[in-house]
């Protein structure tokens, strides 16, 4: 009896799993390649080009101060030569804060237009899957095997870019 009982519910397991649609996605992939993605990257570029401009500025002076430290400091006064120390230690402190500033604030900006394209990702996800009668849809890091007939990233893409 208890065989039968096992049987049984093996048996509508079994036919339970064949009626579920399992997709995947792989939100990496879709942040690199989609257009959406492509545009917004562009766009972050271009807002912080002239402040990659400025600190490329700061590092050819400080390059130059320190040429100059180093070709003239036996002939050099020692307060001259203590001063452009002093102007070199300044500008390598500046330089080095406006670096990690930009660092922190691209991070920012890339964040914000990350989390916007993955609002618009995850509209994208839902409209497939309730036109395709998807049960589950699970990002591609959560996964530790994957058939590539159940990734549906291509069809996310697609998707995002006709928008």
């Amino acid at each position: 009896m208890a065989v039968t009982a096992a049987i049984i519910a093996c048996g509508f397991t079994i036919a339970f799993a064949g009626d579920i649609k399992i997709g995947v996605v792989n939100t990496e992939k879709i942040l690199r390649e989609s257009a959406p993605a492509i545009q917004a990257q562009k766009k972050i570029e271009q807002e912080f080009v002239p402040r990659d401009e400025d600190i490329k500025k700061m590092a050819l002076e400080a390059k130059n101060l320190q040429d100059k430290l180093e070709k003239n400091s036996i002939k050099m006064e020692e307060t001259e030569r203590r001063n452009l120390e002093r102007n070199l230690a300044n500008l390598s402190r500046e330089y080095q804060r406006a670096q990690r500033q930009m660092r922190e604030d691209l991070s920012v900006r890339q964040n914000e237009e990350y989390s916007v394209i993955l609002e618009r990702t995850n509209r994208a996800i839902s409209k497939i899957a309730e036109a395709e009668n998807y049960d589950l849809i699970l990002q591609l890091q959560d996964s530790v095997y994957r058939s590539q007939r159940i990734d549906i990233t291509d069809k996310v893409i697609k998707t995002l870019d006709k928008e």
